[in-house]
C-alpha cells in the first residue's frame, strides 16, 4: 500500500503498520474549509475497553 501526504501530492508516506492493542473513541466533525482543510480537529474521547481487538 502507498500512502501520500496530502491530496494532490506526489510524495509518498514511510508506513508502519501494528497490531492495536487499544482501541479508542473520537470526535471527529467532517467540515472543509474552501482550502479543502478541516476545520475541527479529531478529539480523542475515551478508551474503549469494551471493543475486541
Amino acid at each position: 500500500m502507498r500512502f501520500t501526504s496530502a491530496w494532490g501530492t506526489r510524495d509518498v508516506l514511510d508506513t508502519t503498520f501494528v497490531e492495536p492493542d487499544l482501541a479508542a473513541e473520537i470526535s471527529a466533525d467532517t467540515s472543509v474549509d474552501r482550502g479543502r482543510v478541516y476545520r475541527h480537529p479529531i478529539r480523542y474521547v475515551r478508551p474503549c475497553l469494551e471493543a475486541a481487538v
